[in-house]
């Protein structure tokens, strides 16, 4: 795939720096205390790739991690690296499957978007698209978070939201997005070209995000809270469409 960039941070917890190195994502130093467990196999990984190991104190990784917790290692160097558009459409073209999207309409928190990148990766999506502005990038907590699916799963970070949607639309991507106004989530047909919009947390999808949209999905809502989690929101959303694509093959 061709990067457009990369987000320069920390990968820190035993599961992502061990799927960071399976990746083979570009690490500069890995940070460790201790060799027992998984400490010890990613500090074989990373010598066989000549990935620079320092055994350093407790104190020094809580110090780098600023809080969370490191569990013993701390991987320096790109979380991960951006794709372009095209990339996410050639996943499918190799595949020879219809593609499916999941686009962030200025998803703010680092743990909503980790998790929504975890849950796409388990899904069968061919990759995220997320906004350049007003949008978490791949730091450090939506790798954690991902648990890893950050390093497997393609993500692009384009400059204009809206304009994206009409190249999808342009390469036959029907984009749905998610609205309380919009028809009941299993009664839409998902089988095809799909690109899913999740809003933002507090707004939802912005307005000329939702003119882009050729359909809107809705959630039932039985109780008196009226919306949910953008990642738990867009995980059925996620799922639906693999359950319809699985039914369909």
């Amino acid at each position: 795939m061709q990067t457009q960039e990369k987000d320069e941070a920390l990968i820190i917890g035993r599961n992502p720096v061990l799927e960071a190195l399976k990746a083979e994502e570009p690490l500069d130093t890995i940070y460790m205390n201790g060799t027992g467990g998984s400490l010890g196999r990613i500090c074989t990984m990373a010598k066989s790739r000549g990935i620079v190991v320092k055994n350093v104190t407790e104190q020094k990784l809580s110090q780098m991690a600023n809080g969370a917790a490191h569990q013993g290692v701390i991987a320096t160097g790109a979380c991960a690296s951006y794709v372009t558009l095209e990339d996410l459409l050639d996943i499918s073209r190799k595949k020879g499957t219809a593609p499916f999207l999941i686009v962030c309409d200025e998803i703010e928190d680092p743990h909503n978007l980790g998790a929504i990148i975890r849950t796409a990766e388990t899904a069968g999506a061919d990759g995220v698209i997320i906004p350049k502005r007003r949008s978490a990038s791949l730091n450090a907590t939506v790798h954690k978070t991902s648990a890893g699916a950050a390093s497997w799963l393609p993500v692009a970070r384009v400059a204009n939201l809206a304009a994206a949607l009409d190249t999808l639309k342009e390469a036959g991507v029907w984009i749905y997005g998610t609205d309380a106004s919009g028809d009941a989530y299993d009664k839409v047909d998902l089988t095809g070209p799909v690109a899913l919009v999740i809003g933002s947390e507090g707004f939802g999808m912005g307005r000329l995000v939702r003119e882009k949209c050729d359909f809107l999905l809705r959630l039932p809502m039985c109780g008196r809270i009226t919306s949910l989690n953008a990642s738990v929101a867009a995980g059925i959303f996620m799922y639906e469409t693999l359950r319809q694509r699985a039914a369909k093959a």
